[in-house]
């Protein structure tokens, strides 16, 4: 299988490019902004980062042999004496994205987008370990999802994949339209539109104009739009699509699923009737947002002319992410670590599994912060609190400045609660007690380190 390769003539149809030493060109088949990690015929692009500035290593990666380098055109003096080609743009950052937007259409593999104010990483998780039962998959790694991290997965796609699936994130206007023309999804999906980054995004009808770019975009080169008819927005939205594929639990969809049981682990059952199919499993994953999330998937992957038993096969794949819904067992102490991040969206889905999970045991929410919020982040707070009312939770502690709110709205259905403005104070409360037959979810967004807290606890387990 041949390799795809950029030329010397690709980069000179780059905006802004004067190339240097182009009698020396060679054909490119890697790009790296990482000067370590550098690999054959390689073009090493000197990103400026908040932390580090890729023209400090331009150096260092010339005497590991790279091909080529691409630099801003400020820094030209530093590197006039450099004997192998260097390309000068005005902005490396934004010429990444141009090198991966002509990557792209080399590509053979089709392209799936996903965004979503709650489960997009999981829901990306899932598809890449189902599909790569019948393909070759590459994915987004880590949360590489952003205007970097989007041209990188493209560009880390080689020519034996068939399939790549690309999460896309935002937080702030035009964010996911950059990323989108570069990417240019055959299939596209919104896991929900919520109450996220609302400190740019203003409020959910922000949050849909930011995110329906991706289809818009998907519909626009010929791709088919993925639409959530139990969310009202996207429903609506979806209505001017023509290429369009639904989905939902509760509103009729061409995918259309149910809960029939939930395990005292939370793990749900799910039946998904298409066409005149119906497709049952337990999923290895709890809570009702993993079976949202497993529902994307299993429509993608139906289009993608998977078979029942390649999907379950595909399920057994399936691990928990990182800090997202983890279950952690121990002896007679079940631990959700759900720190990775937090909104009020997926504050309420954890919350709600929490309170189903283990009908005997102690049902104890450690809270933190929710982050970019803007504005209305005291209501949100304080509506995560009455939420939490409703629920049959045992204990409810609460750290940060944000979540006092939400201790301020607890009421006597929830029987022990205290407000901690330092987590090691948290903590300590933690160490003092008695855990067994508790089931503890710890939940807050990625700027509160409630991780920490997790740590704490597996450590006094131990």
């Amino acid at each position: 299988m041949k390799k795809i390769k950029l030329t010397l003539n690709d980069f000179f149809n780059l905006p802004d490019v004067e190339i240097f030493n182009p009698d020396k060109f060679k054909d490119i088949t890697t790009v790296s902004i990482d000067s370590r990690k550098i690999g054959k015929n390689c073009l090493f692009i000197a990103i400026k980062g908040e932390r580090f500035d890729g023209h400090n290593f331009v150096n260092e990666v010339v005497k590991k042999r790279v091909l080529a380098v691409m630099i801003n055109k400020n820094q030209l003096k530093r590197f006039s004496n450099l004997e192998i080609p260097f390309i000068t743009v005005k902005d490396t950052t934004k010429s990444l994205g141009d090198v991966a937007s002509v990557w792209r259409d080399k590509l053979n593999a089709k392209v799936i987008g996903i965004t979503g104010s709650v489960g997009k990483t999981t829901t990306k998780e899932m598809l890449a370990a189902i599909l790569s039962v019948k393909y070759r998959v590459n994915k987004t790694t880590s949360n590489n999802n952003n205007h970097i991290g989007v041209p990188l997965t493209l560009l880390a796609t080689k020519a034996k994949h068939q399939i790549a699936v690309v999460e896309q994130g935002t937080n702030h206007f035009g964010e996911i339209k950059y990323t989108a023309k570069i990417s240019r999804p055959d299939f596209a999906v919104i896991t929900v539109i919520g109450d996220s980054h609302l400190e740019f995004l203003i409020d959910r009808n922000g949050v849909l104009k930011e995110k329906s770019e991706l289809l818009k975009i998907t519909v626009k080169n010929g791709g088919t739009a993925f639409i959530n008819n139990d969310d009202v927005l996207l429903r609506k939205f979806g209505r001017r699509l023509k290429r369009k594929i639904t989905f939902g639990f509760d509103n009729r969809s061409d995918y259309q699923a149910k809960l029939s049981e939930i395990d005292k682990l939370g793990r749900p059952t799910v039946e998904i009737k298409h066409s005149k199919n119906l497709f049952r499993t337990k999923l290895p994953l709890s809570g009702e947002q993993s079976a949202k999330n497993f529902l994307i998937a299993f429509a993608i992957a139906k289009e993608l002319r998977l078979s029942d038993k390649q999907i379950i096969k595909g399920l057994k794949k399936i691990k928990s992410v990182g800090k997202r819904l983890e279950i952690k067992k121990f002896n007679e102490t079940i631990i959700i670590n759900d720190s990775y991040n937090a909104n009020p969206d997926s504050m309420k889905a954890s919350l709600n599994l929490l309170s189903k999970m283990k009908p005997s045991y102690r049902k104890i929410a450690i809270l933190g912060d929710m982050f970019e919020l803007g504005v209305q982040s005291k209501k949100l707070h304080k509506e995560i609190g009455q939420f939490i009312n409703g629920l049959n939770l045992n204990e409810v502690y609460t750290v940060g400045k944000f979540s006092k709110e939400i201790f301020g709205q607890l009421n006597r259905r929830v029987p022990a609660k205290k407000h901690f403005n330092e987590k090691s104070e948290l903590i300590k409360q933690l160490k003092k007690s008695s855990l067994k037959k508790s089931v503890i979810l710890i939940k807050g967004s990625r700027g509160m380190k409630m991780e920490e807290i997790y740590f704490a606890l597996e450590g006094s387990f131990k």
